[in-house]
């Protein structure tokens, strides 16, 4: 089984705004970026679109290791998604959950790869998160360069 680490960022100037989100992938020698980014969004569905993104760019079963610098990213996956499930889809105050499209998808995602969550402070140095913090701002540079054509 191959083994990944997985680094990724979502980004968003306003929120709502304009967001980009950024993964970096890397086994072995092989690295890879992704980038994108949406008009309108928040930095939530920025974090959880850049580990969706990274994981749908797997092409077999592996084993990965995602670092991110959202708590609500790792706490949301590994902690709260048992719940809200057994929950049908609601909070602990009974609230519909947040970005639930999201949280499905990637809950999909997980079962085919034998994922593991860390989490890293953000803009502390660490190399692969600020890797991916740069690409999801030149999502967001992207998007906004598009507008003013």
């Amino acid at each position: 089984m191959a083994e990944v680490r997985i680094y990724t960022d979502g980004a968003c100037r306003g929120n709502p705004g304009p967001g980009g989100w950024g993964a970096l992938l890397r086994s072995g020698r092989h690295h890879k970026e992704l980038r994108g980014g949406e008009s309108h969004t928040t930095n939530n569905r920025m974090e959880l679109t850049a580990a969706i993104e990274a994981l749908c760019a797997l092409k077999q079963s592996s084993s990965v290791n995602v670092y991110t610098d959202s708590q609500y990213l790792r706490l949301g996956i590994t902690k709260w998604l048992p719940e809200w499930k057994r929950r049908g889809w609601r909070t602990a105050s009974k609230s519909p959950v947040k970005n639930e499209d999201l949280w499905r998808r990637l809950d999909e995602l997980t079962k085919q790869h034998d994922v593991r969550w860390y989490w890293v402070k953000g803009h502390s140095g660490h190399s692969g998160n600020e890797r991916a913090d740069k690409l999801a701002n030149q999502a967001i540079d992207e998007l906004i360069s598009e507008v003013r054509k």
